[in-house]
């Protein structure tokens, strides 16, 4: 599916290597997620009046309540690429957001954080269903952040799928044990 078509479902994700327009600040990194969402032309956007003024007012409401919500208040006027990592990955989730998914695709979200990275990333993650009535695909290498969050998990092995349960029936399985952790010989 190409990407404008996922996002006009409904479907905004993020990816494992941040990708931010660097350059921008952490506000208009944010705003691009509300792109769809924009029903005035670019002409009108452009000449920053009458509906399309009110409309960009309201759509900036909405940003500043995700930057409030991820606590990045402090970075807002920042270009990202001066950001350290873990914020990027945080504004990137920011865009995400801001496109008000139904389904949000995260990418190995935790991808080279440090620890209390990833507490502060977790926490966001298991809120932002509730505050933002969205349900979260999570794809993640670290198993303890996985175990953590997930309600439902999935293991492949070499693409194919290994077991589908809870953290704990995962957890358990004879052939997660076998594929991931190995056998005594």
């Amino acid at each position: 599916m190409r990407p404008y078509l996922a996002a006009s479902q409904g479907i905004a994700r993020t990816f494992q290597n941040v990708a931010l327009f660097k350059g921008m600040s952490t506000l208009d990194n944010i705003m691009t997620g509300r792109t769809l969402k924009m029903r005035r032309g670019v002409l009108a956007h452009m000449l920053h009046w009458g509906p399309a003024q009110n409309e960009e007012i309201g759509h900036r409401l909405e940003v500043e309540r995700i930057i409030d919500f991820l606590e990045i208040a402090h970075i807002r006027k920042m270009p990202v690429g001066k950001l350290p990592y873990g914020l990027q990955k945080r504004v990137e989730l920011g865009r995400a957001l801001a496109m008000e998914p139904d389904l949000l695709l995260l990418d190995e979200p935790m991808a080279g954080m440090n620890l209390e990275e990833k507490q502060d990333m977790s926490r966001f993650i298991l809120t932002v269903k509730d505050t933002f009535n969205t349900t979260i695909a999570l794809i993640e290498h670290d198993m303890s952040v996985v175990m953590d969050l997930s309600d439902r998990v999935v293991v492949l092995n070499y693409g194919a799928k290994i077991a589908d349960g809870t953290p704990g029936e995962v957890q358990n399985n004879q052939a997660v044990i076998e594929a991931y952790l190995g056998v005594s010989h």
